[in-house]
Protein backbone atom coordinates (compact mmCIF):
# COMPACT_ATOMS: atom_id res chain seq x y z
CA UNK A 1 0.00 0.00 0.00
CA UNK A 2 1.51 3.26 -1.21
CA UNK A 3 0.77 6.81 -0.47
CA UNK A 4 -1.83 6.70 -3.07
CA UNK A 5 -3.31 3.55 -2.37
CA UNK A 6 -4.21 6.04 1.14
CA UNK A 7 -5.79 8.44 -0.78
CA UNK A 8 -8.19 6.44 -2.64
CA UNK A 9 -8.91 4.23 0.40
CA UNK A 10 -9.94 7.25 2.56
CA UNK A 11 -11.71 9.07 -0.04
CA UNK A 12 -13.76 6.13 -0.96
CA UNK A 13 -14.36 6.01 3.08
CA UNK A 14 -14.88 9.46 3.45
CA UNK A 15 -17.99 8.85 0.27
CA UNK A 16 -19.65 6.22 1.58
CA UNK A 17 -20.16 7.90 5.03
CA UNK A 18 -20.55 11.16 3.80
CA UNK A 19 -23.28 13.50 4.99
CA UNK A 20 -23.76 16.45 3.11
CA UNK A 21 -22.44 15.24 -0.31
CA UNK A 22 -23.58 12.07 -2.39
CA UNK A 23 -22.62 10.72 -5.70
CA UNK A 24 -25.41 9.58 -7.98
CA UNK A 25 -24.56 6.45 -8.86
CA UNK A 26 -26.89 5.99 -11.84
CA UNK A 27 -24.93 8.99 -13.37
CA UNK A 28 -21.75 7.14 -13.68
CA UNK A 29 -21.89 5.18 -16.75
CA UNK A 30 -23.82 7.87 -19.01
CA UNK A 31 -21.70 10.49 -17.91
CA UNK A 32 -18.65 8.55 -18.61
CA UNK A 33 -20.06 7.59 -22.19
CA UNK A 34 -20.73 11.94 -22.71
CA UNK A 35 -17.18 13.10 -21.61
CA UNK A 36 -14.81 14.22 -24.62
CA UNK A 37 -12.14 11.27 -23.59
CA UNK A 38 -10.01 12.46 -26.79
CA UNK A 39 -9.04 15.77 -25.26
CA UNK A 40 -6.99 13.49 -22.69
CA UNK A 41 -4.62 12.69 -26.05
CA UNK A 42 -3.98 16.66 -26.19
CA UNK A 43 -3.37 17.08 -22.66
CA UNK A 44 -0.68 19.65 -22.09
CA UNK A 45 0.35 22.88 -20.35
CA UNK A 46 -1.53 26.21 -22.32
CA UNK A 47 2.15 27.84 -23.41
CA UNK A 48 0.11 31.46 -23.85
CA UNK A 49 0.37 31.21 -20.17
CA UNK A 50 3.31 28.87 -18.93
CA UNK A 51 6.78 29.16 -19.42
CA UNK A 52 8.34 26.92 -21.94
CA UNK A 53 12.35 27.01 -21.81
CA UNK A 54 15.59 24.97 -22.14
CA UNK A 55 14.55 21.72 -19.72
CA UNK A 56 15.90 22.63 -16.80
CA UNK A 57 14.62 25.68 -16.57
CA UNK A 58 11.02 24.60 -17.52
CA UNK A 59 11.45 22.10 -14.56
CA UNK A 60 12.30 24.62 -12.27
CA UNK A 61 9.02 27.26 -13.15
CA UNK A 62 6.74 24.13 -13.21
CA UNK A 63 7.79 23.19 -9.24
CA UNK A 64 7.74 26.48 -8.60
CA UNK A 65 4.64 27.07 -10.12
CA UNK A 66 3.32 24.00 -8.47
CA UNK A 67 4.85 25.15 -4.93
CA UNK A 68 2.41 28.22 -4.94
CA UNK A 69 -0.48 26.37 -7.14
CA UNK A 70 -2.89 28.02 -4.07
CA UNK A 71 -5.06 30.26 -2.79
CA UNK A 72 -8.30 29.95 -5.18
CA UNK A 73 -10.30 30.82 -1.49
CA UNK A 74 -8.54 34.23 -2.13
CA UNK A 75 -8.98 34.61 -5.53
CA UNK A 76 -11.92 36.90 -5.35
CA UNK A 77 -9.64 39.54 -3.81
CA UNK A 78 -6.72 38.70 -6.28
CA UNK A 79 -6.01 41.31 -8.91
CA UNK A 80 -6.30 39.19 -11.98
CA UNK A 81 -4.99 40.28 -15.39
CA UNK A 82 -7.24 40.84 -18.29
CA UNK A 83 -9.69 37.80 -19.04
CA UNK A 84 -7.61 35.46 -16.88
CA UNK A 85 -8.60 33.42 -13.72
CA UNK A 86 -6.67 33.94 -10.43
CA UNK A 87 -4.82 30.15 -11.25
CA UNK A 88 -3.86 32.03 -14.86
CA UNK A 89 -3.13 35.43 -13.67
CA UNK A 90 -0.47 33.64 -10.98
CA UNK A 91 0.93 31.23 -13.81
CA UNK A 92 1.54 33.87 -16.50
CA UNK A 93 2.64 36.34 -13.90
CA UNK A 94 5.35 33.30 -12.91
CA UNK A 95 6.23 33.44 -16.26
CA UNK A 96 7.17 36.96 -17.31
CA UNK A 97 9.66 36.75 -13.92
CA UNK A 98 11.32 33.60 -15.61
CA UNK A 99 11.35 35.25 -19.02
CA UNK A 100 12.96 38.56 -17.44
CA UNK A 101 14.92 37.10 -14.94
CA UNK A 102 15.25 33.49 -15.63
CA UNK A 103 15.36 30.65 -12.58
CA UNK A 104 15.21 31.44 -9.19
CA UNK A 105 18.51 29.78 -7.65
CA UNK A 106 17.43 28.31 -4.03
CA UNK A 107 19.21 31.82 -2.57
CA UNK A 108 16.69 33.88 -4.26
CA UNK A 109 13.59 31.59 -2.72
CA UNK A 110 15.23 31.45 0.15
CA UNK A 111 14.90 35.34 0.50
CA UNK A 112 12.13 35.91 -0.86
CA UNK A 113 9.59 38.45 0.55
CA UNK A 114 5.79 39.38 0.66
CA UNK A 115 7.08 42.64 -0.89
CA UNK A 116 8.81 40.54 -3.05
CA UNK A 117 5.98 38.21 -3.85
CA UNK A 118 3.64 41.04 -4.07
CA UNK A 119 5.74 42.64 -6.96
CA UNK A 120 5.78 39.71 -9.17
CA UNK A 121 2.34 38.63 -9.20
CA UNK A 122 0.69 42.17 -9.69
CA UNK A 123 -0.79 43.00 -6.40
CA UNK A 124 -0.97 45.07 -3.76
CA UNK A 125 -0.56 45.18 0.28
CA UNK A 126 -3.41 46.55 1.36
CA UNK A 127 -6.00 44.05 1.60
CA UNK A 128 -6.15 41.69 4.34
CA UNK A 129 -7.18 38.39 1.90
CA UNK A 130 -3.97 39.00 -0.63
CA UNK A 131 -1.86 40.30 1.72
CA UNK A 132 -2.09 36.82 3.67
CA UNK A 133 -2.08 35.14 0.18
CA UNK A 134 1.52 37.15 -0.71
CA UNK A 135 2.63 35.99 3.05
CA UNK A 136 1.84 32.50 2.16
CA UNK A 137 3.31 32.45 -1.43
CA UNK A 138 6.44 34.05 -0.08
CA UNK A 139 6.56 30.84 2.91
CA UNK A 140 5.58 28.02 0.18
CA UNK A 141 8.77 29.15 -1.88
CA UNK A 142 11.34 29.78 1.15
CA UNK A 143 10.74 25.93 2.02
CA UNK A 144 11.16 25.19 -1.53
CA UNK A 145 14.50 26.98 -1.58
CA UNK A 146 14.92 25.25 1.58
CA UNK A 147 14.09 21.76 0.89
CA UNK A 148 16.11 22.23 -2.79
CA UNK A 149 19.50 23.01 -0.85
CA UNK A 150 18.72 20.50 1.99
CA UNK A 151 17.54 17.22 -0.12
CA UNK A 152 18.45 17.93 -3.60
CA UNK A 153 21.80 20.05 -3.85
CA UNK A 154 20.77 23.12 -4.42
CA UNK A 155 19.16 21.69 -8.31
CA UNK A 156 15.27 21.20 -9.58
CA UNK A 157 16.78 18.10 -12.10
CA UNK A 158 17.88 16.39 -9.10
CA UNK A 159 14.94 16.73 -7.64
CA UNK A 160 13.14 15.04 -10.51
CA UNK A 161 15.86 12.34 -11.22
CA UNK A 162 15.74 11.20 -7.71
CA UNK A 163 11.88 10.15 -7.87
CA UNK A 164 13.87 7.63 -10.72
CA UNK A 165 10.64 7.93 -13.29
CA UNK A 166 7.60 7.59 -10.50
CA UNK A 167 4.69 10.09 -10.17
CA UNK A 168 4.20 8.48 -6.93
CA UNK A 169 7.88 8.83 -5.32
CA UNK A 170 8.13 12.37 -6.44
CA UNK A 171 4.51 13.37 -4.72
CA UNK A 172 5.98 11.40 -1.41
CA UNK A 173 9.58 13.41 -1.34
CA UNK A 174 7.52 16.73 -1.91
CA UNK A 175 5.31 15.78 1.43
CA UNK A 176 8.96 16.81 3.38
CA UNK A 177 7.37 20.48 2.67
CA UNK A 178 4.40 21.82 5.33
CA UNK A 179 2.32 23.09 2.66
CA UNK A 180 2.21 19.94 0.80
CA UNK A 181 1.26 17.76 3.64
CA UNK A 182 -2.61 17.86 2.10
CA UNK A 183 -3.59 14.24 3.91
CA UNK A 184 -6.13 12.58 2.15
CA UNK A 185 -5.62 13.86 -1.32
CA UNK A 186 -2.19 15.46 -1.66
CA UNK A 187 -3.43 17.07 -4.60
CA UNK A 188 -0.19 19.43 -5.47
CA UNK A 189 2.29 17.06 -4.79
CA UNK A 190 0.52 14.71 -7.26
CA UNK A 191 -0.03 17.59 -9.92
CA UNK A 192 3.48 18.55 -10.08
CA UNK A 193 4.50 15.59 -11.95
CA UNK A 194 1.27 15.55 -13.63
CA UNK A 195 2.24 19.04 -14.96
CA UNK A 196 5.77 17.65 -15.61
CA UNK A 197 4.66 15.54 -17.88
CA UNK A 198 2.67 17.85 -19.96
CA UNK A 199 5.14 19.86 -20.03
CA UNK A 200 7.48 17.56 -21.53
CA UNK A 201 10.44 17.68 -18.99
CA UNK A 202 9.58 14.94 -16.37
CA UNK A 203 9.07 11.29 -17.04
CA UNK A 204 7.13 8.84 -14.79
CA UNK A 205 6.51 5.29 -15.61
CA UNK A 206 3.27 4.75 -13.60
CA UNK A 207 1.34 8.09 -13.98
CA UNK A 208 -2.59 6.20 -14.18
CA UNK A 209 -1.36 5.70 -10.34
CA UNK A 210 -2.26 9.26 -9.51
CA UNK A 211 -5.63 10.70 -8.81
CA UNK A 212 -7.76 13.50 -9.78
CA UNK A 213 -5.61 17.10 -7.75
CA UNK A 214 -9.25 17.18 -5.33
CA UNK A 215 -9.57 20.94 -5.47
CA UNK A 216 -12.73 22.99 -5.98
CA UNK A 217 -13.58 23.52 -9.47
CA UNK A 218 -13.77 19.96 -10.37
CA UNK A 219 -16.17 19.41 -7.30
CA UNK A 220 -18.25 21.77 -9.09
CA UNK A 221 -18.56 20.41 -12.51
CA UNK A 222 -19.26 17.21 -11.35
CA UNK A 223 -22.05 18.77 -9.34
CA UNK A 224 -23.50 20.83 -11.86
CA UNK A 225 -23.36 18.19 -14.19
CA UNK A 226 -25.35 15.99 -11.84
CA UNK A 227 -22.85 13.50 -10.78
CA UNK A 228 -22.31 15.03 -7.19
CA UNK A 229 -25.88 16.56 -4.83
CA UNK A 230 -24.78 18.96 -2.26
CA UNK A 231 -27.13 19.42 0.79
CA UNK A 232 -29.37 21.70 0.80
CA UNK A 233 -28.02 24.15 3.60
CA UNK A 234 -24.60 23.80 2.39
CA UNK A 235 -25.74 24.58 -1.45
CA UNK A 236 -27.06 27.67 -0.12
CA UNK A 237 -23.71 28.67 1.78
CA UNK A 238 -21.49 27.95 -1.36
CA UNK A 239 -24.32 30.35 -3.58
CA UNK A 240 -23.95 33.07 -0.93
CA UNK A 241 -20.28 32.59 -1.37
CA UNK A 242 -19.54 31.85 2.52
CA UNK A 243 -16.43 30.18 3.30
CA UNK A 244 -16.60 26.63 3.85
CA UNK A 245 -13.49 25.79 6.55
CA UNK A 246 -10.86 24.01 5.52
CA UNK A 247 -10.53 20.55 7.09
CA UNK A 248 -14.33 20.89 8.16
CA UNK A 249 -16.75 17.71 7.60
CA UNK A 250 -18.21 19.26 4.06
CA UNK A 251 -14.67 20.96 2.77
CA UNK A 252 -13.69 17.04 2.96
CA UNK A 253 -16.69 15.33 1.36
CA UNK A 254 -16.47 17.69 -1.57
CA UNK A 255 -13.07 16.90 -1.90
CA UNK A 256 -13.01 13.03 -1.42
CA UNK A 257 -16.49 12.94 -2.87
CA UNK A 258 -14.97 14.11 -5.98
CA UNK A 259 -12.00 12.05 -6.24
CA UNK A 260 -13.99 8.55 -5.32
CA UNK A 261 -16.46 10.03 -8.21
CA UNK A 262 -13.84 10.39 -10.86
CA UNK A 263 -12.55 6.59 -10.03
CA UNK A 264 -15.37 5.38 -10.40
CA UNK A 265 -15.70 7.03 -13.96
CA UNK A 266 -12.10 5.76 -14.65
CA UNK A 267 -13.85 2.05 -14.59
CA UNK A 268 -15.93 3.13 -17.20
CA UNK A 269 -14.11 4.87 -19.83
CA UNK A 270 -10.05 3.06 -19.51
CA UNK A 271 -7.49 3.11 -20.71
CA UNK A 272 -8.35 7.01 -20.24
CA UNK A 273 -6.98 7.27 -16.26
CA UNK A 274 -7.87 9.66 -13.45
CA UNK A 275 -4.84 12.11 -14.15
CA UNK A 276 -6.43 12.77 -17.64
CA UNK A 277 -10.31 13.15 -17.08
CA UNK A 278 -9.35 15.78 -14.18
CA UNK A 279 -7.44 17.72 -16.70
CA UNK A 280 -11.19 16.95 -18.47
CA UNK A 281 -13.17 17.91 -16.17
CA UNK A 282 -10.96 20.96 -15.27
CA UNK A 283 -10.90 22.40 -18.45
CA UNK A 284 -14.64 21.93 -18.60
CA UNK A 285 -15.15 24.23 -15.62
CA UNK A 286 -13.47 27.28 -17.54
CA UNK A 287 -16.63 27.44 -19.85
CA UNK A 288 -18.71 30.29 -18.94
CA UNK A 289 -21.38 28.34 -17.63
CA UNK A 290 -19.52 26.99 -14.75
CA UNK A 291 -18.07 30.45 -14.11
CA UNK A 292 -21.31 31.95 -13.55
CA UNK A 293 -22.56 29.56 -10.47
CA UNK A 294 -20.85 29.87 -7.52
CA UNK A 295 -18.29 26.84 -6.21
CA UNK A 296 -17.12 26.11 -2.74
CA UNK A 297 -14.00 28.39 -1.43
CA UNK A 298 -12.00 27.71 1.35
CA UNK A 299 -9.06 29.43 2.39
CA UNK A 300 -6.14 26.63 2.43
CA UNK A 301 -2.84 26.08 1.35
CA UNK A 302 -3.80 22.69 -0.75
CA UNK A 303 -5.49 23.82 -3.42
Amino acid sequence: MGLLDDVRTQAAATANSARFVTIDASAIDAYAQSLPLAQASAARLDPATHYAGEPEATQAYVMTLDAINFGSGYFPHLKKRSGMSGYFTVASSLRDYFEIHGPPTVDDLQRLTIWDCARIFGQTLEGQAVAELMGLFARALNDLGKFLEVCHEGSFRQMVEAADQSAERLAEDLTQMPFYRDVGFYKRAQLTAADLSLARVGEFNDLARLTIFADNLVPHVLRMDGVLRYDASLLERIDREELIPAESPEEQEIRACALHAVELLRQHVEPVNSMQLDYILWNRGQARAYKARPRHRTRTVFY
